[in-house]
């Protein structure tokens, strides 16, 4: 049986890591592993993000919408034929669903790039400093023709990050935003997720 693909990712920090963050990064790759968890979110989106919410839901990006307790369903699905992560997340919005679909690749270490439609890639740094798991910034890139193509449009994007917290065995709390230079925090959402398989 292999290890989970974000056991190399955290490496001697796996261990250490809460018994809901082990079950909430328990794929495998090459695998059909599919884990599920639900939970409600604050999302909060600003200008000038908000103001291309139709250009983001085309390409398949955040919801860059703003609304208070929206239900949400997160599949942590592994890849049959790679070492992939996918994150297929559900937003029930009041308006309606809206998917949105990622995949992560680790890259070296405990370096992951999250990537979405079209190519656009997150490039992050995972760790635990043994209070929760943080996701820190290290870049934006376009994936293309199977390469990692750095794009400097930080001072255009801003800059992301993410955090989670252990609440007990099955529940955690994260958040994640981005801070643009000019505009503050442009981008919001957290709430609590629970792993149900």
């Amino acid at each position: 049986m292999s290890e989970p693909i974000f056991q190399p990712i955290f490496g001697q920090s796996w261990n250490a890591l809460p018994i809901v963050m082990q079950k909430h990064y328990a794929n495998r790759p090459y695998t059909d592993d599919v884990t599920v968890v639900k939970g409600k979110l604050n999302v909060i989106c600003r200008a000038p993000l908000k103001w291309i919410a139709p250009l983001m839901k085309a390409m398949g990006q955040i919801p860059a919408y703003s609304e208070n307790d929206v239900p949400v369903t997160v599949e942590f699905r592994s890849d049959p034929n790679s070492k992939a992560f996918h994150f297929v997340r559900r937003f029930d919005f009041k308006s309606g669903p809206y998917v949105f679909h990622s995949r992560m690749v680790q890259v070296k270490e405990d370096e992951v790039i999250e990537i979405m439609r079209f190519g656009l890639g997150w490039r992050m740094r995972y760790s635990w400093d043994g209070e929760k798991v943080v996701l820190s910034h290290r870049g934006y890139v376009l994936h293309l023709l199977g390469r990692f193509i750095p794009l400097p449009i930080g001072w255009m994007m801003g800059e992301s990050y993410a955090e989670e917290r252990a609440v007990n065995d099955q529940t955690f709390e994260m958040s994640t935003n981005i801070s643009h230079p000019w505009w503050g925090k442009i981008y919001e959402y957290k709430g609590q997720f629970e792993v149900l398989e």
